[in-house]
């Protein structure tokens, strides 16, 4: 049997025709408004900002949400679909400070708060038509005409009264956590944040080896059978200021970690040091293993080494080690060691603190 074959297919215009129905005789009105009184299903989209262009990983995203609001529709729910627009976030104020040249410091002084807030409203709204053509043309059914925006008091109210009712409630609790802070923007940063363009770039930085002293006890007395001397783990950090704050230290439970017997750079004292054998040759050159350990004195810059031993990671899981820095004890277990398979050779000493 040979079936008909049709030549003047025209996706495109076949969209077109698809988009002007919908649009001329009110398809998603009356998909929500035929079902007055029925079970409610309330869709608020998360919001875009609409300061930038919308992107294909925005069709992505929206195409799910759509899925389940036209499913819950099937299935008889009334579907109320309300938009949005995002109008809060460090991208938008950076852009108008670089469109108008200035810095956080100079709001107030060289222009009003009321001008730059009024610059960034319009700012914020920069590509709202080419968003609202993406929604048509994709087909993404949701209340464009009555959007929420962020910006405006009757939202930023809401807000308020929703975190009242969780005071009221007891929900809401005072807490301490590390974020990463500009002092440019003079705010807090998101995780979202850190990601926008030019955020990283390669720098050289100055890192830190710290010193812990391992705790001798029972479950610690095997690392001393062929030392005589402290033994310390060595921990490497780029954020030096943490520091104070440590209350463990990570290792690689398969990676092999070498008993190192040497002394100290800064105090010529005699020591021992545990660190991960495949960083070894960063911190001890090659040549200095055939250097005399009763030669040495202080000052030589050749500090001789000789590796006593070798122990796996999860040997070394559970031993305690004294608080580098001894003003304020923490409530609980701390300073001990513990695996962590965040726990690399590839840059340090292989002891994450």
């Amino acid at each position: 049997m040979k079936y008909p074959e049709y030549k003047n297919l025209n996706l495109a215009e076949i969209d077109q025709q698809i988009r002007e129905f919908w649009l001329e005789e009110h398809i998603f009105e009356e998909s929500v408004s035929s079902r007055e009184g029925s079970e409610p299903f309330v869709f608020y989209e998360g919001p875009p900002s609409a300061n930038g262009h919308p992107g294909i990983h925005h069709v992505m995203s929206r195409t799910l949400k759509d899925l389940f609001c036209r499913y819950k529709t099937l299935k008889g729910f009334q579907v109320k679909r309300r938009g949005g627009w995002d109008t809060h976030g460090l991208p938008v104020e950076l852009a108008v400070e670089k469109m108008l040249g200035i810095r956080k410091d100079d709001i107030g002084k060289t222009i009003s708060v009321e001008e730059y807030n009024r610059i960034c409203r319009q700012e914020v709204m920069k590509y709202k038509d080419v968003w609202t053509d993406l929604t048509l043309k994709m087909g993404y059914w949701v209340d464009l005409d009555e959007p929420y925006i962020t910006f405006e008091n009757n939202y930023i109210e809401s807000l308020w009264w929703l975190i009242k009712q969780f005071y009221d409630k007891g929900f809401l609790y005072e807490g301490y956590t590390i974020q990463p802070y500009s002092p440019a923007a003079g705010t807090g940063l998101s995780t979202h944040e850190l990601n926008q363009p030019g955020t990283y770039k390669p720098i050289k930085d100055t890192s830190v080896v710290a010193q812990f002293r391992v705790s001798r006890d029972v479950k610690s007395d095997f690392l001393f059978k062929r030392t005589e001397t402290d033994l310390y783990f060595l921990a490497w950090t780029t954020t030096p200021w943490t520091l104070p704050s440590n209350c463990a230290l990570a290792i690689g439970e398969k990676i092999i970690y070498s008993i190192v017997k040497t002394f100290n750079p800064y105090t010529s004292q005699p020591i021992s040091v545990i660190l991960a054998k495949e960083t070894l040759h960063k911190y001890f050159p090659d040549k200095n293993a055939a250097l005399d350990f009763d030669a040495f004195k202080k000052g030589d810059k050749e500090i001789p080494f000789r590796v006593e031993d070798e122990v796996r990671g999860n040997e070394l899981e559970g031993i305690s080690y004294e608080q580098l820095l001894p003003y304020v004890k923490p409530e609980g277990r701390a300073f001990i060691v513990i695996a962590g398979d965040f726990v690399t050779t590839d840059e340090g000493t292989g002891i994450v603190h």
